[in-house]
């Protein structure tokens, strides 16, 4: 890079911002923390700030190995698309409490849901039903994709079919090395149908591999799924995987939330498009992201070998 470029560079980050930025230490705020846990708005989720700009949500049905709900489906979908307009969240890890990280969907919802179709004798109608059913499951699922925060999924003992779905929309796969992974719907009888099949092969980069494991339903350990690429580490216990998980989360937030959110931004749009157009949409996003105060502020931290730089909220 030229000096020229970077006397320019320089200049982009007027003192005045740069004296703001400084003073904008990052503090939690805790008035922007989501009410949660058993007694808060969210029933089924805990949600917390353990580290600036960092937030932890928690799969929280203990008693019901994190059996997955309606209520959770739903809870699920208003907590990250709260956290992917929440200017104090800029990395997210997701873990479950109790014995294991999620036995799949909760069997009692179904059962309703029989009792619900059983109401009409029209199968236009029935289909309706599922129809909607099925979109706001997928919906739910699709929201840890769609939030431009990275998520962190920290996985312990079983996940089951739909914690399948539910890992493989996320950004970054831990577990513990007594966990497990088992694509569980073939043995309720139905094909899985909110995001394992369209993201488990690309996930673990074999098409011979995901379809075993989506036909015969059997069970897939840590070992071999590190192995696979499904998960990049593995820890000895659930402490350390918690530990391991936020310190990566804490040092994800550490860097500009605008190169950070659309580094995901453009690594989610490349997987269903071709290299050039992959090119062609970071340039659309560069041509604006570049002139902001946190390129700046980076490299001039970089070349000066200053403390690490304090962004701006997003």
């Amino acid at each position: 890079m030229s000096l020229s470029r970077l006397n320019t560079l320089m200049k982009l980050a007027p003192k005045s911002t740069a004296v703001r930025t400084l003073q904008m230490q990052p503090q939690r705020n805790q008035s922007a923390l989501p009410e949660s846990g058993p007694t808060g708005h969210f029933k089924t989720l805990a949600v917390s700030s353990p580290k600036p700009f960092v937030f932890h949500v928690e799969l929280h049905r203990p008693s019901k190995f994190n059996a997955i709900s309606k209520q959770m489906w739903l809870e699920i979908k208003e907590c990250f698309d709260g956290l992917a307009t929440n200017p104090d969240c800029r990395a997210i890890v997701l873990s479950a409490a109790g014995k294991h990280f999620t036995a799949g969907i909760d069997l009692n919802d179904m059962m309703n849901l029989g009792q619900t179709l059983a109401e009409t004798d029209d199968y236009a109608r029935k289909g309706v039903i599922m129809e909607r059913m099925i979109k706001v499951y997928q919906d739910s699922i699709s929201s840890l994709e769609h939030c431009p925060k990275p998520v962190i999924t920290a996985v312990h003992k079983a996940c089951i079919g739909a914690g399948v779905d539910l890992i493989t929309a996320a950004d970054i796969r831990y577990c513990t090395e007594d966990a497990f992974f088992q694509v569980k719907e073939v043995d309720i009888g139905m094909a899985a149908d909110v995001g394992t099949l369209q993201r488990l092969p690309k996930a673990v980069g074999s098409q011979s591999l995901a379809r075993e494991l989506c036909y015969t339903g059997r069970k897939f350990e840590a070992a071999e799924a590190h192995s696979a690429g499904l998960v990049s580490r593995l820890f000895p216990d659930k402490e350390s995987l918690l530990t391991g998980a936020l310190a990566v989360a804490e040092l994800i937030a550490s860097k500009s939330p605008v190169a950070v959110k659309t580094t995901k931004e453009s690594l989610v749009y490349s997987l269903e498009h071709t290299n050039q157009e992959g090119l062609d949409h970071i340039l659309l996003l560069n041509k604006l992201n570049l002139l902001s105060e946190d390129f700046a502020q980076a490299v001039a931290a970089q070349l000066t070998k200053d403390d690490k730089p304090v962004f701006a909220k997003l």
